[in-house]
């Protein structure tokens, strides 16, 4: 009866036991604080797409360029937090209504395809971890964007993000972007350039070169886009784009 109840106690506390090494793992590692002066080298996106063409016997490479977010055009930053994340400078980490609203339709279409997703989570995904859809990725990727929160200002998590998003079949960052579907700096982007590049974050691999500037779908999303930044004054007629308040101290 004895050995009865203590088999029965450590099936009882065994999930438990396991979720705190899990949890505690997560909490020590990666070293996330090491971002905050030191720039990603090869992030897991990107070791992911190496695979798959080694797998595929591709012989192909990643188009990266770093730059600090003062070599950025405002204008693909504002973009970005519209099309990605608005509540950016206000959350810590996590938009928890957008996380209802894609739990119900998870739920309705019995799938995880919806996230709700902030930048910092997005950043987590990016650095860490692979693209695939499964419940304890999910949990490692709130784990690890809490901790980037506590370990990185917000303007540091915008930078590295926007230099490690993937914005095509092996372009990552916003200067590999640029360069790719307009030919210049990622400095040097006008408004609806950029709304377009931020209109493509959601499914960035759909894309080709060409079909990138022939997409109604993609037409639709960056007047969306543009119409948002208009209406918050960041793209006045006739002058440059105009900056939020929260970047002006990174410029």
């Amino acid at each position: 009866m004895k050995r009865s109840r203590k088999r029965l106690l450590l099936i009882l506390f065994l999930p438990i036991w396991l979720a705190l090494v899990f949890t505690a793992v997560n909490l020590i590692h990666p070293r996330v604080g090491r971002l905050r002066d030191h720039n990603p080298e090869l992030t897991a996106f990107q070791k992911h797409r190496l695979d798959q063409w080694a797998k595929q016997g591709a012989k192909r490479h990643i188009t990266s360029r770093w730059r600090p977010l003062s070599r950025i055009s405002p204008s693909l930053v504002e973009a970005v937090l519209i099309a990605e994340d608005d509540g950016f400078w206000a959350h810590a980490g996590f938009d928890w209504e957008a996380m209802r609203e894609a739990m119900v339709k998870n739920w309705k279409k019995k799938t995880l395809r919806y996230g709700g997703s902030t930048i910092t989570q997005q950043l987590a995904k990016n650095l860490y971890l692979s693209p695939s859809r499964s419940l304890v990725r999910k949990l490692r990727e709130a784990i690890l964007a809490w901790r980037l929160e506590r370990a990185l200002s917000k303007k540091r998590i915008l930078e590295i993000y926007l230099n490690v998003v993937e914005w095509g079949d092996g372009i990552f960052g916003a200067e590999a972007a640029a360069g790719h579907y307009y030919g210049k700096s990622a400095s040097r982007l006008s408004p609806p350039e950029a709304a377009r590049l931020a209109a493509i974050l959601p499914m960035p691999r759909r894309y080709t070169r060409s079909s990138f500037h022939r997409s109604r779908y993609l037409d639709e999303r960056v007047a969306t886009i543009m119409d948002v930044m208009r209406r918050r004054g960041l793209v006045p007629e006739g002058d440059p784009p105009a900056m939020s308040p929260f970047l002006r101290t990174a410029f």
